[in-house]
């Protein structure tokens, strides 16, 4: 069973910056997608970036482009976002995902059957 563990999360003030991470185990799968979600109360989960496993341009909501960087680390096992300029809106649950193979969708919730608990992210104004 793949495990994911985030951690990273915070309170700042808007302008302020944040890195997440998410500590990855257990992946058999060769080829497939990581990604963060974020679930603000009473408000679907969305996807916020996604990277594939084996490179390649990631991919970014567009609220989040130009501020928020998602990277990944193969020999730490780790997907990183490094958040940026943060605003209010950014206030949400963020969650780490893992797809189990190769998906035509990398910014959508059913995309992804592997997941993080959460880690709390908010945003002050």
């Amino acid at each position: 069973q793949v495990q994911l563990v985030e951690s990273g999360g915070g309170s700042v003030q808007a302008g302020g910056s944040l890195r997440l991470s998410c500590a990855v185990s257990r992946v058999t799968s060769s080829s497939y997608y990581m990604a963060w979600f974020r679930q603000a109360p009473g408000k679907e989960r969305s996807g916020v970036a996604a990277i594939y496993s084996g490179g390649g341009r990631p991919y970014y909501a567009d609220s989040v482009k130009g501020r928020f960087t998602i990277s990944r680390d193969n020999a730490e096992n780790t997907l990183y976002l490094q958040m940026n300029s943060l605003k209010p809106e950014d206030t949400a649950m963020y969650y780490c995902a893992a797809s189990s193979g190769l998906i035509s969708f990398p910014l959508i919730v059913r995309s992804y059957n592997h997941w993080g608990q959460g880690t709390q992210v908010t945003v002050s104004s």
